[in-house]
């Protein structure tokens, strides 16, 4: 008796669990929601994917930047089973017949030829091979990755996760649990609206074998939708972006990146973070643009910023630069006697220190609440009701920059010297550091940065349109916005400045250098700096404001200057 109530409580759970699989839970099996039907039905299908249904991303020409529609040849593995015009086809595409047999003896599943396979197709080579009306051969456009690939930080990179997909969007109970998410960047910020309505394909129904289960009919499966999948329009060049890159990947800036900003709009037309990425490596996921870092000297714009505030900028007075930045004479520093805007174009740190010790005594907020009415302490990307999300950002993963780690350093002489060079405690992003030198550019009007500016329905109308913001809060006056744009030049035009080399750029920049210790070692035992170049160009009439910077770099091998003046070089040329 103790046996068979043991073997009727067995049968009993088996029958639950079949109940469970056959009728219960059929479109929604396990955590991850897997669609028991479904499943059934691929595994005796064979198909091929067109367009997998998720929103695409353009530049602001309507470029693709991520996919593309590429030409390409299906040919189905029943082919291998009856006589079809192989000669014909081979003969359209350019490729042997042997291979085109020899492909379709092995194969399993659908062959795809296009680029990657060597086979290069026109829109009227698919007319022709469609014209055949061949069973089992098509041409077709399919959704296709770039061939190479561009602004992979911005865009982002997608993947499978069933669990979060759930957790994400629990009405979404038609989502197969197979569905890309948004997992960084851009990807990750509009994933909602990228999700997919339906798949694209060509499938036809096979038995255990393999072969036709019903003919030899292939079925074409389209979604219907006119508006989805939707198209996110940015505001990136994909000639600026690729030319950026390029110029990273020539002056061997392995980790770090630039900015470029359109300063009319403030929109993003370029952006490169270095290294570049790679799934397998957690550490090149990140966008080292959006993240605070140490700025060095680039600082000191904000400390100018804040003395001509507080009428601490006397064309008069001169300060002691032979002095190191605590005022002692360790005989580091022979520059003499500089005016407060010598010192700007030298980098002289003994005046900054002053100058920063005398606005503490003035207002212990001074310095940084000059660095929010520059617009860099952040976040500055586009934040702003969209729908049902009361603050939608297009830059999810930036963020904010900081001036003091403890506010007991405004009282100490040290921390306040080393906090106006852009040490201490001090970290800004470089997207906060290129908005600056933007709002300097317009004249101290501050903007949020804006990436995307457009959502397009499938059907070209518009979704959604992103507007142009103002950041809110103070803003420097339109004196010290000219007074800052006269430093920044003079930065470039002294004999002895440090950005004296952008004086025979095609373009007349206006610009502060920047050098930060990062208190790490390379394993020479180098001391390790950020190397930062920050500006805008054309300097009379500014259109492009600029960043780039180099991490854990020692100065000897920095390629940062060297960037900055090869992209306002490429840039003279593009704008001919």
């Amino acid at each position: 008796m103790i046996v068979g109530a043991f073997i009727m409580a067995a049968l009993f759970i088996i029958l639950l669990r079949l109940a469970d699989i056959q009728l219960i839970n059929t479109e929604s099996f396990s955590k991850k929601g897997i669609n028991l039907v479904q499943e059934s039905v691929n595994q005796r299908t064979q198909e091929v994917v067109i367009d997998d249904g998720r929103g695409r991303f353009v530049d602001r020409n309507g470029e693709p930047l991520k996919n593309q529609a590429e030409p390409s040849l299906v040919l189905f593995p029943f082919l291998k089973e009856i006589d079809w015009p192989v000669e014909k086809i081979a003969e359209i595409v350019n490729v042997p017949s042997t291979r085109l047999n020899n492909m379709l003896t092995s194969a399993s599943e659908p062959i795809v030829l296009s680029t990657n396979e060597g086979v290069r197709l026109s829109s009227k080579e698919l007319e022709k091979i469609n014209q055949l009306e061949i069973p089992g051969v098509f041409g077709i456009y399919r959704q296709s990755p770039l061939e190479e690939s561009i602004g992979e930080h911005i865009i982002g990179i997608t993947g499978e996760n069933a669990e979060l997909l759930r957790k994400k969007y629990p009405d979404k109970k038609d989502l197969s649990y197979k569905t890309q998410i948004g997992i960084t960047g851009l990807e990750k910020a509009f994933d909602e609206f990228l999700l997919p309505d339906a798949e694209t394909k060509l499938l036809y129904h096979v038995d255990g074998d393999g072969n036709p289960l019903f003919g030899i009919n292939v079925k074409y499966i389209a979604d219907s939708n006119p508006f989805y999948p939707v198209t996110v329009e940015t505001t990136l060049d994909k000639e600026l972006q690729t030319m950026a890159e390029e110029v990273l990947n020539k002056q061997k800036v392995e980790n770090g990146g630039l900015v470029l900003l359109d300063i009319e709009t403030n929109n993003v037309l370029a952006m490169v973070s270095k290294p570049e990425l790679n799934r397998s490596d957690n550490h090149s996921l990140t966008n080292y643009m959006l993240q605070p870092i140490f700025p060095g000297s680039v600082f000191k714009t904000v400390i100018s910023a804040a003395a001509i505030e507080y009428g601490l900028d006397d064309a008069t007075r001169e300060f002691n630069c032979n002095l190191n930045l605590y005022g002692e004479n360790d005989g580091g520093q022979d520059d003499g006697m500089l005016t407060f805007a010598r010192s700007f174009a030298k980098s002289c740190n003994y005046t900054f220190t002053t100058l920063a010790e005398e606005l503490m005594e003035k207002d212990a907020s001074a310095i940084e609440e000059t660095a929010t009415k520059l617009g860099l302490i952040g976040p500055v990307g586009w934040t702003g009701e969209v729908f049902h999300y009361p603050q939608f950002k297009q830059f999810p993963e930036e963020k904010s920059g900081r001036v003091w780690g403890n506010d007991a350093d405004k009282k100490v002489k040290r921390a306040i010297d080393q906090t106006a060079i852009g040490q201490k405690d001090v970290k800004v992003t470089p997207l906060g550091v290129v908005n600056m030198m933007s709002t300097i550019a317009r004249g101290g009007q501050k903007k949020q940065v804006r990436i995307v500016e457009n959502i397009l329905y499938k059907n070209g109308t518009n979704m959604y349109s992103f507007s142009s913001n103002s950041i809110e809060g103070e803003s420097i006056s339109p004196y010290t916005a000219s007074s800052l744009q006269k430093l920044l030049r003079l930065v470039v035009t002294d004999p002895e400045g440090t950005g004296r080399r952008f004086q025979t750029s095609p373009l007349e920049v206006s610009g502060k250098s920047g050098t930060a210790q990062t208190g790490k070692k390379n394993a020479k035992g180098e001391t390790l700096y950020n190397k930062w170049f920050a500006g805008y160009f054309p300097s009379n009439s500014p259109k492009y404001a600029l960043v780039v910077v180099e991490m854990d770099t020692t100065s000897a091998e920095a390629g940062t200057n060297a960037a900055f003046y090869d992209v306002v070089n490429e840039i003279s040329k593009l704008d001919k």
